[in-house]
């Protein structure tokens, strides 16, 4: 694969996002704790180099298939913390009209297709939007994305067997966090690595650290431009860990601490801020902006979401049936 340079001004865009999208989350499980919010809470505390990342390497026109924890790709597409509090708080005015929670949402304006809660079977959905890209000769990408756990199921394999067949412009991303759900890796397949799959497709395959920001925009960046070239699709696995339970209800007791330790050294914003203090990109005084800046955007989305208008009964019917 080749290597892609990754630019100063997209390496400051990678950080910023990353952090904006830990402190969105953080802000939602206060307004769940608080009890504004109702159902799960699903946050991405120690993958925010793959969500962030992966989606930053799309162009305007690629489409975006994120799962439940996906906000990073969400904001890096350019959703809007306004739209996605709104969204979380089931308010009348939030992408679904308060028919659904969390980030369960599409926005076509972005081309961001949501996912539904049955993980997997938005693969099919992605492909066939990559099998009309290659009809239409539009060279627009779907990047798509499962858990290692979701990794397992049908609509994957016959998935991947597809868009390999018909070399669609299709980029699957694994988040490998090590735990579906509480079930540890180890006890969910054999195989060593899950990008090693790729090979019974006869695509190209890529195991990669999924808390390194810029290898993760690099790998799949390379991807979406060899997808757009005409070259079929490719499989990524992204390495991390949930620094966090399944959900905000989820104390993550059985994760081992030790476990949890180690890879805390791993933390993909500490480490991503590091590299550009090093090379001159950031200083003190610029992160301490950045961090100003998001907090007084997700105060102000608060405040407009807090205060928007909750659905009317009447739209439930709506949208169900044809007129």
């Amino acid at each position: 694969m080749a290597k892609i340079q990754v630019s100063e001004t997209v390496k400051l865009n990678l950080y910023t996002l990353m952090r904006k999208t830990r402190a969105t989350e953080d802000r939602i499980v206060s307004l769940y704790r608080q009890g504004h919010i109702v159902g799960g809470v699903y946050t991405s505390r120690g993958m925010e180099a793959t969500t962030v990342a992966s989606a930053s390497a799309l162009d305007a026109e690629d489409y975006l298939f994120p799962i439940h924890r996906d906000l990073g790709a969400h904001i890096a597409k350019g959703q809007s913390v306004l739209n996605i509090l709104l969204q979380y708080l089931g308010r009348g005015t939030s992408l679904t009209r308060g028919r659904d929670s969390g980030i369960h949402a599409s926005d076509t304006s972005l081309n961001i297709i949501g996912n539904v809660s049955h993980l997997g079977a938005m693969i099919p959905v992605a492909v066939g939007v990559a099998m009309a890209s290659k009809l239409r000769g539009d060279k627009v990408v779907s990047l798509n994305y499962i858990g290692e756990g979701g990794s397992n199921i049908g609509d994957f394999h016959e998935g991947l067997n597809f868009a390999s067949v018909q070399q669609l412009p299709f980029v699957l991303i694994i988040e490998n966090n090590q735990y579906a759900y509480s079930t540890p890796t180890h006890k969910g397949y054999r195989c060593e690595k899950l990008s090693h799959r790729a090979n019974a497709y006869c695509i190209p395959g890529h195991f990669i650290d999924g808390t390194d920001a810029l290898t993760v925009y690099s790998t799949v960046r390379s991807a979406v431009e060899r997808a757009r070239r005409g070259e079929g699709p490719s499989l990524i696995e992204c390495r991390s860990m949930r620094m966090v339970g399944h959900s905000a209800h989820d104390d993550a007791s059985y994760v081992d601490k030790k476990l949890l330790k180690e890879w805390e050294q791993k933390d993909p914003i500490a480490n991503l801020e590091k590299k550009l203090l090093d090379e001159g990109i950031l200083d003190r005084d610029k992160i301490e902006q950045i961090g100003r800046d998001i907090e007084q955007d997700i105060d102000a989305a608060t405040e407009d979401a807090l205060a928007a208008p909750h659905p009317e009964a009447g739209w439930a019917g709506q949208g169900v049936f044809a007129d």
